[in-house]
This record gives structure tokens, sequence and C-alpha cells, in this order.
């Protein structure tokens, strides 16, 4: 059930170059959130009237850690948000991942977006096997591998080569001749990357269902106000924020 909480900041540090990482405590259990579920945190000014969509990174009893990348005058003032501070924060907002069914599970993350699988990584990984694939600008850019340890496999790239081997996170996944056959794949990144994913799994002929979760900008975060509408490939809207953010990539325009 949505609910608007105050929250009181117990933790809000850089983890990586612009990258901030911070845990809220509620009053109170939010109950069941599933990876890829994302929270609309104010900034706690009132200069900044919109909240912030931010994907839940991981949840410990009643604390949530979300992250997020400093992008504009909202995530600065976020940033400098002292620990022991209240703010409000609407959650569950969004669909989540649905691993019902499958076992095996490809993972595909570029950047900021590797939270959201973060989330669902840690959800699944006593039942189901993970073979993460993981991409950053560059060294400077990476963090939270240690949440990812319970993967099968973990295979980290930057684009200059600074960390990891040297590439694209999707040229990673088909290139990896020890790949195994998965039931899904999961991804969150970059709209280029995701474009670049839908591509080339046309390209190989890939048959294997892939969800992947979007990045809008948002206004309301619960369908009413319409910032965040995407094209789907029938020819329909969806509103990001109530019908996703995760979809079937064959079913959105990327």
């Amino acid at each position: 059930m949505i609910k608007d909480y105050k929250a009181i900041v117990k933790r809000n540090e850089e983890i990586a170059e612009n990258v901030y990482m911070m845990t809220l405590t509620l009053p109170e259990s939010a109950g069941k959130i599933r990876g890829g579920q994302f929270v609309n945190l104010s900034t706690g000014s009132a200069d900044n009237l919109l909240r912030r969509p931010l994907g839940v990174m991981k949840v410990e009893g009643d604390d949530i850690t979300v992250c997020y990348q400093l992008k504009g005058e909202g995530t600065v003032r976020l940033s400098a948000t002292e620990v022991g501070r209240e703010l409000k924060v609407l959650l569950p907002l969004g669909n989540g991942f649905n691993l019902d069914g499958k076992k095996n599970i490809a993972v595909i993350g570029g950047g900021v977006g590797i939270f959201p699988l973060i989330a669902t990584v840690r959800e699944y990984a006593a039942e189901k096997n993970f073979y993460s694939y993981i991409g950053f600008r560059n060294k400077s850019a990476v963090c939270l591998l240690d949440e990812l340890e319970k993967s099968k496999a973990l295979i980290v790239v930057t684009d200059d080569g600074s960390y990891g081997e040297k590439g694209k996170v999707v040229d990673a996944y088909f290139n990896d001749k020890d790949k195994p056959d998965v039931d899904l794949i999961i991804a969150c990144g970059p709209p280029v990357m995701l474009k670049v994913l839908k591509s080339k799994l046309a390209e190989h002929g890939c048959t294997t269902p892939c969800l992947v979760s979007l990045e809008e900008r948002m206004g309301c975060g619960i369908g009413a106000c319409l910032v965040c509408v995407c094209k789907k490939t029938d020819g329909e809207n969806a509103r990001v924020c109530k019908d996703g953010p995760v979809f079937d990539i064959n079913e959105v325009e990327l």
C-alpha cells in the first residue's frame, strides 16, 4: 500500500564520484518492497516542490536505502542533507521486477541503473541464480560491487578500461563465451544502453524474455501528471511511474 512517510535520514554519503547513498528510517514497516520499485523523496526545501524519484537499493527492517547521482539543484540539496533530518517519502511506487517461475537470470546494468538491480538480487539471491554484467564510465564511478557478490558470476567493464575490462556492458554479455543459458534477462541503465540491448537481442535472434527498468523524469510518481509518459510498440502510451518502471523490452519504444 502506497503511503507518505516522515522518515529520518540515517546515512547520507558519497560512494562514488557524484553518486550518493542515503538510508532513511521509516516510522513503521512499509511491508514488502520489490526490486525495481521506487520512492518519491522530498528534498526538504520549499524551493524544490517536486520530489525526486529514486530506485530502492536495499530494505533492512524499517530502513530504506536509495542511491542518487548529482544532476541538478534537487539532488545537490539532497547531498547536503544532514543525518537526523526529517524528509517526506512516498512509497512503494511502481511495479518492480517479477521473477516468478524463473531460475537463471542475467543481470545487465549500466551506471546508476545498477541500484534497482541490486535490490532484485538481494531479494531473490537465496532461491535464484544471477549472472551479473555491470558497466561504468570509469573507475571513479564504480560502486556497490560488494552488493552483487551473491551472483553466480560477476563481470565488470568500464568505458575506458580503468577498472575491469574495457568495453560496453551489453557487448560484455553477448561476447561472454561462458555465459549460461538463462530464463530471463533484467536490465537497467541509460536509454542508449537499453536501445543497444534491444537491438542486440534481435540481431542475435535471442528469444529469452527481457525486462527493463526505464529511467524517466517524473512529477507525481503515481500516474496523475503524465510527465513520464513513454511510447509503447503498439502505438499506445504508458506511464513509467504507474505502468512501470519495469516493462518487457519488446513492449516499449527505446
